[in-house]
């Protein structure tokens, strides 16, 4: 008894002997492994959580990574015996499958660095091995071979590589095809794996092993000097937007400036004007061309877009409108004289405009548009929209058909000019808030002040909108009030 349990202990000690050997055997592997998906999945959190510019390359990068790892792990069977069940009827299938895709990964990170030519021949180098993967997959489960295409999988690596290789080495070659300020440490990252891919897959078939680590090691250089490149892209962008930013906060001032800082003081007349944009710089535009306390003109118009290019239009008119103030008095010679002031410079930008002569002394209004919206006037508990319009500054240089309204003045009337960004906005339905919601909200605050009533119609207009994060449209809005 003592002898057959003398023996049984012997095996146990052998076998543990073994098991420990072979985990002393696998321990690199392991290691490299788990740090491999630890960085990869960090790299995607972080990719994730970012949500700027070079997410797609991190998340790729980390990808790659992930799979580099995972693919190291399900390799080892020391990981394997202390898998769930589940988890080692499995691993043959994934390691499979992380075997064929890497290249893909590997393809898709790097495009994210290319330009021209090379972006196109890595996305066909990722179509490629997508197909081969797909290929190798179908073997896989019918026959059960995980490597009947593997030799064209490592062809496909091989030319990835010496491609790539080729490209961050020639300067020349760098400079069109990489988005990269500098290249040093990419090229010397490729470079190095390169060497090490090529001495690996000549030494082995030679009888050589090189130890495993060279692989791990040479895998990291590669990665850390694909992420170096990466973050050199991702600081590159944020300079060019943070020079952006300025530069809006500049042409914000600008245009601040180019609008007029208060409205006129009339006799009988008091202008309230609201000027919202929605971004950094506007495409609308109001200027007043005050005569004397008796007269003024108000002038609002609207650059079709929106941004930069229809804030530079705007920034037009106040130039064009310095032309047509000795015709101040007249709206139909200002359109006209506005019009084609202007129709030479738009390169196919529309803009839409409305003019209201305001004369206490003789207590009438003389009121022409090109193709805005209509004029609201508020009398004696009645809302009258007055349309009289020409056409769109743009369209034709030539024309003059701008038919002006005349208008008698009472004290006690409002009017109120404004941009389609009042009735344009759309609800979470797709609905816009529309014509009769302004006149609504106008009748409901009829006895209010202007600045009232432009306050209350903004929050209307945020209510109609409450899931859009931002302005739908730049917002001007001018009540008049005879007094």
């Amino acid at each position: 008894m003592f002898g057959r349990m003398g023996a049984a202990g012997l095996t146990e000690q052998v076998v543990a002997y073994q098991n420990l050997a072979s985990l002393r055997g696998q321990i690199v592997d392991i290691i490299c492994g788990s740090i491999f998906l630890f960085i990869g999945l960090a790299a995607c959190s972080i990719a994730g959580i970012r949500g700027r510019s070079g997410v797609r390359f991190f998340a790729l990068l980390g990808v790659w990574s992930a799979m580099y790892g995972a693919m190291q792990l399900t390799q080892q069977e020391v990981m394997l015996a202390i898998s769930p069940h589940w988890l080692q009827a499995i691993a043959p299938l994934v390691n499979t499958m992380l075997t064929y895709l890497i290249v893909v990964a590997a393809a898709l990170a790097f495009r994210e660095l290319s330009l021209g030519r090379a972006r196109m021949f890595l996305l066909l180098c990722a179509l490629v091995g997508l197909a081969i993967a797909i290929g190798g997959l179908t073997f896989y489960l019918v026959t059960g071979s995980t490597d009947r295409l593997i030799r064209y999988n490592n062809l496909l690596a091989a030319l990835l590589l010496a491609v790539l290789t080729v490209i961050v080495a020639v300067p020349a070659l760098s400079k069109k095809y990489l988005v990269l300020p500098e290249r040093g440490v990419l090229a010397a990252g490729t470079l190095l794996f390169a060497m090490e891919a090529l001495f690996v897959n000549l030494a082995r078939p030679l009888g050589f092993d090189s130890p495993r680590v060279l692989d791990h090691l040479g895998f990291a250089i590669f990665l850390f000097s694909l992420g170096y490149g990466g973050l050199q892209m991702v600081f590159a962008s944020e300079r060019r937007l943070l020079s952006i930013e300025h530069e809006l906060r500049i042409a914000r001032d600008i245009q601040k400036a180019i609008l007029p800082d208060r409205a006129p003081d009339l006799d009988h007349v008091r202008v309230h004007a609201t000027y919202r944009p929605m971004t950094a710089v506007a495409g609308d535009f109001y200027d007043f061309i005050p005569v004397d306390r008796k007269h003024v003109g108000v002038l609002v118009a609207d650059v079709s877009g929106h941004g930069v290019p229809a804030a530079l239009f705007a920034s037009m008119i106040n130039v064009a409108i310095q032309w047509v103030e000795p015709c101040a008095c007249d709206p139909k010679a200002v359109l006209t004289g506005l019009n084609r002031s202007l129709s030479c410079q738009l390169r196919g930008q529309l803009i839409s405009a409305a003019y209201l002569w305001l004369d206490t002394e003789k207590q009438q209004a003389l009121y022409s548009a090109a193709g805005h919206p209509p004029l609201l006037r508020w009398r004696e508990g009645r809302l009258d929209r007055i349309t009289s319009n020409g056409l769109l500054f743009g369209v034709n240089a030539e024309t003059d058909g701008y038919p002006v309204c005349t208008i008698p003045l009472r004290s006690g009337d409002r009017f109120l000019l404004y941009t389609d960004g009042v009735t344009e906005p759309e609800n979470a339905h797709g609905d816009a808030f529309g014509d009769f919601r302004l006149e609504q909200v106008v009748r409901d605050n009829h006895d209010r002040p202007a600045s009232e009533l432009s306050e209350r119609l903004l929050s209307a207009l945020q209510l109609w909108q409450p899931h859009s994060p931002s302005q739908q449209d730049d917002i001007t809005l001018l009540v008049v009030d005879v007094v």
